[in-house]
C-alpha cells in the first residue's frame, strides 16, 4: 500500500492506494478519528458487486443505495440521502462513506457538505474516472441547466482507492477514468503524456503497478494544484481542460447516455485545436487523434448535436463570466491557460469537429 496527503487550505488529509486495501477500511479512518457512526451512500451496480465484502462484519452501518447512473444526481436523489441521513440519526462526529464511482462521491459529498452544515466523509472510489473527483473536495449535483452548477467544496476525511474494484469495470469506464488521466498529463507532465502513450496497449491491460502509478501520479497533479488554489479562483479551473464542451455534449445529449470521460475526450481534442489556432503552434493534434481512437476514445462531437446549442451550453460553464466563452487551452503540452473566446471563432472551429466533418 502506498500512501500520500492532500495538503488545503482547510485540512490535509491521506489517500491509500493499493490491492485489496479496502479490507482495512474500517482499521484506516479509525485511527484518524473516531467517529460515533458510519453512514454508507452506493448505488445499485457497487451494492450488488462489493457491498457484503466491503462490510463484512460491519452490520451496524446503515447504507443507503442509490440508482446507477450520472442521473442520481439530482435534487431528488440528494433529499432521499438527506432524509435517510436524518432517519439513521447522524449527528456532527458522525461519518459519511462514499462507496462507488463519480456519481456516489459527488452526491455523498454533497450530502455530507449540507448535513447539519457538515460532517466528515471518506471517499472510497470503485472506478478509474474517480481516481479524479474523489480529490479535490468538489461536491456536487447536476441541473437541467448545467452539469455540478449546484454542490460545494468539501474535503474528504480521507480516500480509499483499492485497485482491485477497477477489474470489474466495463470497457466504457475503463475509458472514461483513463480520458481524465490523460487530461492530467495534458496539463502538467508532457513526460508523463509520452509514457502513457508509448505503453502500446489499452488501459484495461495495464498491471496492478501500472494503474497505481497512474493513479498516483494524477492524484499528486491534482493535488498541487488544488493546494495552490482550493476554491477555483485561479490555476485549479485548469482542471477543466476538455471540460467546457465535454459538459455542454454530456447535457445536450442528456446525462449518462456519453460517459463523462467519452464527452471529455472529444472535449479535449477540440480544446488543443482551438489552442493551435489561438497561440499558432503545432500540438500534435493528428498523433493525438489516432491515439485516441487505439484507445477506442471518440474524437468528433456527435452528429446528432447542434453546433449552435453547444456554443449556448458552453456560455453558461460555471468558468464563463457574462456569458462569454471561456477555455482551457495549451501554450504547449503543460502549460495551460484560461482564455476568453469570441464566440464566431468558437463556432467556427466546432463545426468542423462533428463526425464526419473536415
Amino acid at each position: 500500500m502506498e500512501s500520500m496527503v492532500i495538503d488545503t487550505t482547510n485540512r490535509s488529509y491521506p489517500v491509500y492506494i493499493g490491492v485489496g486495501i479496502s479490507r482495512n477500511w474500517r482499521k484506516l479512518i479509525d485511527q484518524l478519528h473516531p467517529y460515533s457512526k458510519y453512514f454508507l451512500i452506493t448505488d445499485e451496480t457497487v451494492s450488488e458487486q462489493y457491498l457484503s465484502s466491503f462490510l463484512d462484519e460491519d452490520k451496524d452501518i446503515t447504507v443507503h443505495v442509490i440508482p446507477s447512473g450520472e442521473t442520481s444526481k439530482s435534487m431528488e436523489q440528494y433529499a432521499a440521502c438527506l432524509t435517510a441521513m436524518l432517519e439513521a440519526g447522524l449527528d456532527r462526529k458522525s461519518c459519511v462513506i462514499a462507496l462507488g464511482g463519480g456519481v456516489v462521491g459527488d452526491l455523498a459529498g454533497f450530502a455530507a457538505a449540507t448535513y447539519m452544515r457538515g460532517i466528515d466523509f471518506v471517499q472510497v472510489p470503485t472506478t478509474l474516472l474517480a481516481h479524479d473527483s474523489s480529490v479535490g473536495g468538489k461536491t456536487g449535483i447536476n441541473h437541467a441547466y448545467g452539469k455540478n452548477v449546484i454542490g460545494a467544496f468539501h474535503q474528504p476525511a480521507a480516500v480509499i482507492y483499492d485497485v482491485n474494484f477497477l477489474r470489474t469495470l466495463p470497457i466504457k469506464e475503463w475509458r472514461s477514468g483513463f480520458s481524465e488521466v490523460i487530461k492530467h498529463a495534458f496539463i502538467q507532465d508532457e513526460a508523463f503524456l509520452d509514457w502513457l502513450m508509448s505503453r502500446g496497449k489499452r488501459v484495461e491491460s495495464y498491471t496492478d503497478g501500472e494503474l497505481e502509478y497512474i493513479i498516483k501520479k494524477g492524484i499528486s497533479i491534482k493535488g498541487k494544484i488544488v493546494k495552490e488554489d482550493e476554491r477555483e479562483k485561479g490555476v485549479r479551473a485548469h482542471l477543466n481542460f476538455g471540460h467546457t464542451l465535454g459538459h455542454a455534449i454530456e447535457a445536450e445529449l442528456g446525462y449518462g447516455v456519453m460517459t463523462h470521460g467519452e464527452a471529455v475526450a472529444i472535449g479535449m481534442i477540440y480544446a488543443l485545436k482551438l489552442s493551435e489556432s489561438y497561440y499558432s503552434l503545432n500540438l500534435r493534434i493528428h498523433d493525438i487523434e489516432k491515439w485516441f481512437t487505439q484507445m477506442e476514445l471518440p474524437t468528433a462531437v456527435p452528429k446528432s448535436l447542434n453546433a449552435n446549442r453547444l456554443l449556448m451550453r458552453m456560455k453558461k460553464d460555471k468558468k464563463a463570466e457574462n456569458q462569454s466563452l471561456t477555455f482551457v487551452l495549451l501554450k504547449k503540452i503543460g502549460e495551460p491557460q484560461t482564455v476568453t473566446l469570441d464566440d464566431n471563432a468558437a463556432l467556427k472551429l466546432l463545426e468542423t469537429s462533428f463526425e464526419g466533418g473536415e
